[in-house]
């Protein structure tokens, strides 16, 4: 977590295990707030930052403080002469005395923030906290042109496994071979490829085949880091579609090329970066979207005691292993709850197995077990699961995102076989060992926060895009037929970067 050491960090989370929580006063001069929201150098769509109630002999809380009173959350800018539209919803009570944070800005301030957390009227711990400025919003066009000072900013990991791990096919990356052999070989009517470039901080691109719709969301996160931190010369290929491509093996002749995808698996060859779902989610979190990585860490359903002690699935019919599932559950409904909500790939199934009632995502989380079966490749709503407080049990599967390589199975969940053949006795031990399935339920979703929280995210992208750019044997280019990506015109906000220069001409 930003502006926390991993030692205090990990002191924090095992309060959580061993102090009391209930019935217990909270001290608002003794609880603690911490996080990127409370640095005004940490650009992201949505500010965030964390706070714990402590109770009045000092010890951490480890579920919501009793009563009524909530914490309260002023966000405002510090200069009366400057306002600005900045949105704070409610804190979003984690139920482990632990509360999450949001804002969403909506112009630039100059002169700084004004961040004031108060419980039962009394200032928390360093409240008011005073960001100086100045605090850009999301759209402000403002890169750091310092990326080591940005990584440092968002604390972003000395390393990631799984880029490492990707990149070790590609010592070095032949451009000119990938300029001949991408189009002839995913180029095709049918293809999902788009060719970009980036050069002095644009972003330019050309379109590959029929279905690349989906370059909206590659698009999105490349105009933000650019915003935000100065992007290295690059040329790359992604593929949008939902299958990795390329399946050569490092010793075959000719030899693999890297092609950035959002899904990997264990027979392909691909740069993997996090999905278009979790991206997506990320950039538009508190504005088009509702289910984000935060806002799901807030709505957790009842207490692990209270939960329905089944295991629970609802999804379309995108892999046959769901259509199992349904029948499981007709068979077993005293262990299993799943249904599918639609039907493409399998219609004739409809009317033996039924048409399960869509859900509200949070509604999930009033089951205590939840099952994680893939879809087409790997099912995108695993990193939502993982931040939930219900055990999941999920489906040994080829597929991966960029994430899965730091989870270890019966640490962070409960590995099911491929075929659900041991399913049913999975549930029967959970149900048998509660207290072991909460601490690997529980241990998941921790890791899963420290995983996925947008920073992260941020410099996971940037990472790949970097190290990328180390291997290109060529100078990136400009190629005929790709068009500039422009910044979104965001003219009713406003934003002045002090960083700014003037633009050097494009020849």
């Amino acid at each position: 977590m930003l502006g926390v050491p991993r030692a205090l960090l990990l002191q924090l989370q095992l309060a959580l295990l061993v102090a009391p929580g209930t019935g217990a006063r909270v001290s608002a001069p003794r609880s603690l707030a911490w996080g990127p929201g409370l640095q005004a150098a940490a650009v992201l769509p949505v500010r965030y930052f964390f706070l714990q109630a402590v109770d009045t002999d000092g010890r951490n809380l480890t579920s919501s403080p009793p009563g009524q009173t909530q914490f309260k959350v002023i966000v405002k800018s510090l200069s009366p002469k400057e306002s600005a539209r900045i949105y704070v919803p409610k804190p979003l009570d984690r139920n482990d005395g632990t509360f999450l944070v949001r804002y969403r800005m909506h112009e630039t301030v100059h002169e700084g923030l004004k961040v004031e957390v108060l419980y039962g009227g009394e200032h928390v711990s360093q409240s008011p906290y005073i960001l100086k400025g100045p605090v850009y919003h999301e759209y402000c066009d403002c890169p750091e042109e310092d990326p080591q000072a940005w990584q440092k900013t968002l604390s972003c990991p000395a390393t990631e496994p799984q880029i490492e791990q990707d990149f070790t096919s590609f010592p070095s990356i032949n451009l000119q071979q990938m300029l001949k052999e991408v189009p002839k070989r995913f180029g095709d009517e049918r293809g999902a490829v788009v060719h970009y470039t980036i050069v002095n901080n644009h972003i330019y691109r050309r379109s590959l085949g029929k279905y690349t719709d989906f370059k909206m969301f590659s698009d999105e996160i490349l105009l933000s880091l650019a915003r935000k931190v100065t992007l290295p010369d690059l040329e790359f290929y992604i593929n949008l579609g939902d299958w990795p491509l390329e399946h050569r093996k490092v010793n075959d002749t000719p030899g693999p090329i890297p092609i950035i995808s959002w899904c990997g698996s264990l027979d392909s060859r691909d740069i993997i970066l996090p999905t278009y779902d979790v991206t997506h989610s990320t950039l538009e979190a508190m504005r088009g979207v509702t289910n984000d990585l935060l806002s799901v860490q807030g709505n957790t359903g009842p207490s692990w005691i209270n939960k329905t002690e089944k295991a629970f699935f609802r999804g379309r019919d995108s892999r046959e292993e769901r259509l199992q599932l349904a029948q499981l559950s007709k068979e077993n409904p005293q262990l299993l709850d799943a249904g599918i909500t639609g039907y493409f790939f399998f219609q004739e199934k409809e009317k033996e197995l039924g048409k399960a009632k869509l859900m509200g995502f949070f509604d999930f989380f009033k089951y205590k077990y939840q099952v994680n079966v893939d879809g087409t490749v790997a099912a995108y709503r695993y990193p939502y699961l993982m931040l939930g407080d219900s055990l999941v049990l999920k489906q040994d599967s080829p597929y991966y995102e960029h994430f899965y390589e730091a989870l270890r199975p019966w640490k962070h969940y409960v590995p099911i076989k491929r075929n659900l053949s041991d399913l049913l006795e999975k549930v029967k031990w959970a149900k048998e060992n509660d207290e072991e399935a909460k601490k690997i339920a529980k241990e998941g979703q921790l890791t899963a926060r420290d995983l996925l929280q947008p920073p992260r995210l941020f410099c996971y992208y940037y990472r790949v895009l970097q190290k990328y750019a180390e291997r290109q044997a060529s100078k990136p280019m400009i190629r005929d037929g790709m068009e500039l990506v422009p910044q979104p015109d965001d003219g009713t906000s406003i934003c002045q970067c002090h960083r700014k220069r003037p633009e050097r001409e494009e020849l």
